[in-house]
This record gives structure tokens, C-alpha cells and sequence, in this order.
């Protein structure tokens, strides 16, 4: 996912606030009112920035549930002009402690996407970790001993079995070793999961898919599956892919495991049927996001200006 601190689409120009006055910007909103936007969050720093544009979904939108998006794929019925789908990748405790209330005290419905091997741990999110270690002296041969804010660019493009080795080593050189954090347990899951928020996989350990080979993109989808199963006792039917990318054996395993939705991360708006409902486009956002950012973000403007400055989103 855009990690060590996922980078905000909506942050990375300061001056993307002008958006909003564009003579466009009315254009894209009308547009925009046919289409599907699933908003892409990580965590929730900044709760009151969150509350305020959970006032503007009300008022600008149609908050809807993840189980609707389902039911309009089934039926093969487009959803509400307007429609909105809150959802939280990774899913760290302030999806629960700050996400949760908020979304609750308006009434809008959400979507977890979790890592499960970190399910009930205090273990640190491996990009966190991997920065945090590189930042104490931590080493690994095929890093290059480059400068650490180039670290999780180099290891995300590593075939798989080289970013757990260099994260390895990484570990055995650094002379400090990262603070613990808190993760969800299976008991907040169904908390969240009776609050509103559907629980979906977001694979075992957060690999870069694309770097795995094919028995890995499968233990991956499957150990997440099998241990969502356990503890929510009924199989998750939704995926988001890991850094948003689709893949193509994913969405196979996928297939044969029964899921229904599948979530990418580019940064688009989607019809309001889904043509694939395995690779549905979501926009990034984040919690410390303006509102005047936001409503360009919800337009679909501020995405088609950034994909005409050739401005990366992942």
C-alpha cells in the first residue's frame, strides 16, 4: 500500500487545493454523480479532519455498504446516483478507535481490509518496521546501504524471497529493534464487523504480489481466508490487493474461493455496476485530507489531473 507512511494523493501538491475553483470542477462533479467512488484510507490520524469529510459524504453523496455493492453486482443493477463506499486497508486500531465512532454517530457504513497474520499481535507493520530499522543502523546486502527514505521503493521491487531475506537481515543488523504496535484482535473484528464495518482480506502478510510466485499469491489469499473464516465464522467475499495492483492469479484463487469484490487502488472512479467486479477502482484519500481537497478527490478531478501531470498514486 503506499507505505512507510502511505503517500496521500491528496497531500503530495500543495497546491491541489485551487482544484476545487476550477471552472471544471462542476463538470466533473456531474459526472462524477453517475459514477462509483470507493474511497481508499489506511489509517485515521486526524479525527476530526475525518468527521468533517464524513459530514461532507452526507451531504455531497450516497454512503453506501459494501453488502450493496455486492447486491448490485448480483442483480445486475447499477447503484444510487452519488454512491459512496468507505474502506480502510491494513486496518490498524484506529480503524476502531477513531473510524469506528465516527462512522457510527452518522450512520455510514464501512470496509476492513486486513492483514491477518498480524491479527491479535503486536508486531509492526513490515514497511514500518523496515524503515524504522534502517533508521537504527539495520543493513541488507541488497539494499545497497542506500539512503533510507529510498528503502521501501528498493524492497518492494525485490522478488519476494529476497524482501523477506533483506527484511531478515535487516533485523540481525539494526541495533535497535522497532516499538511494538497494537493490532486488532479477532474479538475487535466482529466489534467492527457489528458496528458496520465488513471485514475483508487483505492477504497474510502484505506481500507485493506481483513478486511472488505462483504458490505464494496462492498461501497468501488462502491462510488469509481460511483465518478470517475461524474468526468471523462465515468467509470474507471481499479482497483488496495489496499496493492496489491487480493481478491476475489473485484474482483466479479468488475466483475458486467464491469472492464476489475484488478492490484496486489507481486513484479512478468506477461505473456505478461494476464491469469487473474483481478489480473495482478506488480513490486514495486520507484522514488529514482538506475538505476543499476531498471534494475534488469525490469529483474525480483531482485524479484526471493528476494522471495528466503523470503524477504517481502507489
Amino acid at each position: 500500500m503506499r507505505h512507510a507512511t502511505p503517500p496521500d494523493p491528496c497531500r503530495t501538491d500543495a497546491r491541489g487545493d485551487w482544484l476545487r475553483f476550477a471552472p471544471v470542477q462542476p463538470l466533473f462533479r456531474a459526472r462524477a454523480a453517475q459514477r462509483l467512488a470507493v474511497l481508499a484510507y489506511h489509517g485515521v490520524t486526524d479525527p476530526r479532519s475525518f468527521g468533517a469529510q464524513l459530514d461532507r459524504l452526507r451531504r455531497l453523496a450516497t454512503p453506501i455498504s459494501l453488502a450493496a455493492v455486492q447486491q448490485a453486482v448480483a442483480d445486475r443493477r447499477p447503484l444510487p446516483a452519488r454512491s459512496v463506499l468507505v474502506t480502510f486497508d491494513d486496518a490498524d486500531r484506529s480503524v476502531l478507535t477513531h473510524a469506528l465512532p465516527a462512522l457510527n454517530d452518522r450512520g455510514i457504513p464501512a470496509a476492513a481490509f486486513v492483514i491477518s497474520e498480524l491479527i491479535g499481535t503486536e508486531r509492526p507493520f513490515w514497511w514500518h518496521e523496515a524503515d524504522f530499522l534502517a533508521r537504527h543502523g539495520g543493513r541488507a546486502r541488497s539494499l545497497d546501504c542506500g539512503h533510507p527514505s529510498q528503502l521501501l521503493r528498493r524492497l518492494k521491487a525485490m522478488p519476494d524471497p529476497d524482501r523477506r531475506r533483506s527484511l531478515q537481515e535487516l533485523r540481525v543488523s539494526a541495533d535497535r529493534r522497532p516499538p511494538r504496535q497494537e493490532q486488532l484482535t479477532p474479538a475487535d473484528l466482529i466489534a467492527l464487523r457489528e458496528g458496520g464495518v465488513a471485514i475483508g482480506n487483505h492477504t497474510q502478510g502484505h506481500p507485493c504480489l506481483g513478486r511472488c510466485d505462483d504458490a505464494t499469491v496462492r498461501a497468501e489469499i488462502t491462510g488469509a481466508h481460511d483465518a478470517l473464516t475461524r474468526w468471523l465464522g462465515e468467509p470474507p467475499v471481499a479482497f483488496a490487493y495489496p499496493d492496489g495492483g491487480h493481478d491476475p492469479r489473485a484474482e483466479a484463487v479468488l475466483q475458486e474461493l467464491g469472492y464476489r469484490l475484488g478492490f484496486l487502488s489507481d486513484h479512478r472512479l468506477g461505473p456505478r455496476l461494476p464491469d469487473h467486479p474483481l478489480q473495482i477502482s478506488r480513490l486514495q484519500v486520507d484522514s488529514t485530507t482538506s475538505t476543499r481537497r476531498f471534494d475534488t478527490i469525490l469529483s474525480g478531478l483531482e485524479p484526471a489531473y493528476r494522471r495528466w501531470r503523470g503524477q504517481a498514486v502507489a
